[in-house]
């Protein structure tokens, strides 16, 4: 019932999209939102959805879906779960959730819990009976909270400290809490993302010196696990790790960067967290197995579409073009996909972009004898620099960066891979003075300021746990100017001399970050014979 997906070879996955999107289109042809999302139109078949439905941002769901609008919807909606949304565009993203999607989610997050104590196939000898999981996710409306009641109803669960209780607390008092009470009660699961394992597990790392034993004396439990502990970290000769106190059954972690921290999460809890392909549009897309090699695609959630980098760039230029997407069974392997979701179940999403790419990292996984193509999260899709809580788009910055008030002619931003620190190079105008510390700290306010309207989670508390820091540098005089000379004089289109403000690639940062002049390109021109008598020569320019 939970993991049957693992069995399916893509004719089978595509039997199922097949039939729950026939019923999801008939849901969306009777109902307002989905008479404008297709305008007019009334698709009947997959064919007919594909060809003639463009595809959608979350712009297009407003303002029915940020204003709560459930006459409009094609079905009733059990609850509300959001997004942090983007930074300078709005708050947060409300996304419904019907019963029905509910009762599916809710068995596809059993199975990946089981996966996640697995060591091979069938494997159930680590499921605990009372199973105790920290409560260490975001909380509802947020989709990680969302996801940790959700599951409430399909097995009996203890959250430490229990989502009620959690809910009325800043993260890191349910963060202390939950260890607390983990010490009397032990810890058998720990979901959240990835991150935020390794900051927590550092954390207790650093606080062991401090550790005082005299309110455990009463309590013997707590008391003998945090001796066996200690006596474990002795004995190895280190600080003492969260793996001395519990044996975690299972760890699932989420997160754009997770596989950066794999190993570092192995080292402090002991073992390998599995990792999820999550969002709050479309709930479970893809997991791990028990190998932690690639994910597996979930078929019943959202109906899946994949769109090839020529494609992207056409619905860039053009919003009214509907593109040519491939299906499950059309995926090539080693090519990275835009992927373009369809929720099941009444739900809202339609066509949508969550803005991600995918890498088909393989079309079957022979070892574990898994049918269906294996995925990898690559990279944002779009102009988002995503640390999770904190998602900053390009306008949000450069509003940032006019409030400061600083003298400018240009900027880039961009963030490293498996770091949390947002990497602001700036030009000053000709003779100004830039503070870049005064700067720094005056971006970070502003990047997480609280915003009243949010009535719910407050970034700058992310921000913190989380330690997200914005770093500036300055760039010396002329340096985008040269750039542009640059890309001109090799042959550069005007509209693309200039270097993008948000995520440049590697090449671009080279020729910014270097002096431009020294920069070697190398052209074939003519210097030794060929098997046509001609001569081909190599000629160095700077």
């Amino acid at each position: 019932m939970c993991c049957g997906f693992l069995e399916l070879d893509t004719k089978d996955f595509m039997e199922i999209q097949e039939r729950l999107l026939l019923q999801q289109l008939r849901l969306l042809n009777d109902c307002p939102l989905g008479k404008k999302l297709f305008h007019g139109k009334k698709p009947e078949t997959m064919a007919e959805f594909r060809r003639l439905v463009p595809l959608t941002s979350y712009r297009d769901y407003c303002p029915e879906l940020s204003e709560k609008q459930e006459e409009w919807l094609p079905a009733k909606p059990a609850m509300w779960a959001h997004t942090s949304g983007r930074s300078g565009d709005y708050t947060c993203k409300w996304v419904p959730i019907t019963q029905e999607y509910i009762e599916h989610l809710s068995v596809i997050l059993y199975g990946i819990g089981m996966l996640s104590c697995a060591s091979h196939r069938g494997d159930v000898s680590r499921i605990p009976l009372d199973t105790k999981l920290l409560y260490s996710v975001a909380p509802r409306p947020y989709i990680s909270g969302t996801f940790a009641d959700i599951l409430r109803t399909q097995t009996p669960l203890e959250y430490l400290p229990s989502l009620e209780e959690a809910e009325k607390m800043t993260y890191e008092e349910r963060i202390s809490k939950g260890f607390q009470q983990a010490l009397y009660k032990g810890l058998d699961y720990f979901f959240g993302l990835s991150l935020v394992l390794v900051k927590v597990g550092e954390k207790l790392s650093e606080n062991s010196k401090k550790i005082d034993f005299k309110p455990y004396i009463k309590h013997p439990i707590a008391l003998w696990r945090l001796s066996k502990g200690l006596i474990k970290s002795k004995l190895a000769g280190r600080h003492l790790l969260p793996k001395d106190i519990w044996d975690i059954k299972g760890i699932i972690g989420s997160g754009i960067d997770s596989w950066v921290y794999k190993d570092k999460i192995k080292e402090l809890w002991g073992r390998k967290p599995l990792d999820l392909y999550s969002c709050t549009e479309g709930g479970i897309i893809a997991t791990q197995t028990w190998d932690y090699e690639g994910m597996t695609f979930i078929p019943n959630m959202n109906f899946l579409e994949f769109m090839t980098e020529e494609e992207q760039i056409k619905v860039d230029m053009d919003r009214t073009y509907i593109p040519q997407t491939h299906l499950i069974n059309e995926l090539e392997a080693g090519k990275t996909y835009e992927i373009v979701i369809t929720s099941f179940h009444g739900g809202s999403v339609v066509r949508y972009r969550i803005g991600d790419l995918v890498k088909i990292t393989s079309l079957t996984n022979e070892k574990l004898g898994i049918k269906i193509p294996q995925m990898a999260f690559e990279q944002r899709a779009d102009n988002i620099m995503d640390f999770i809580f904190v998602r900053l788009t390009e306008k949000a910055i450069w509003q940032a960066i006019e409030k400061a008030g600083v003298p400018y002619n240009d900027w880039v931003a961009y963030r490293k891979t498996g770091e949390t620190e947002m990497q602001l190079y700036i030009e000053p105008k000709n003779g100004c003075t830039i503070d870049t510390a005064e700067l720094s700290e005056t971006l970070f306010k502003e990047l997480t300021k609280t915003d009243p309207k949010a009535k719910t989670l407050v970034p700058d508390e992310f921000a913190h746990i989380m330690d997200f820091k914005i770093k500036v540098d300055l760039l010396p005089p002329g340096t985008f100017s040269k750039y542009s000379n640059f890309k001109q004089a090799h042959g550069s289109d005007l509209a693309h001399i200039k270097p993008p403000h948000i995520n440049p690639n590697d090449d671009t940062l080279s020729i910014l970050l270097a002096d431009v002049e020294e920069i070697i390109t190398v052209k074939k021109v003519s210097t030794r014979e060929n098997n046509t008598g001609e001569t081909d020569k190599i000629s160095i320019e700077q």
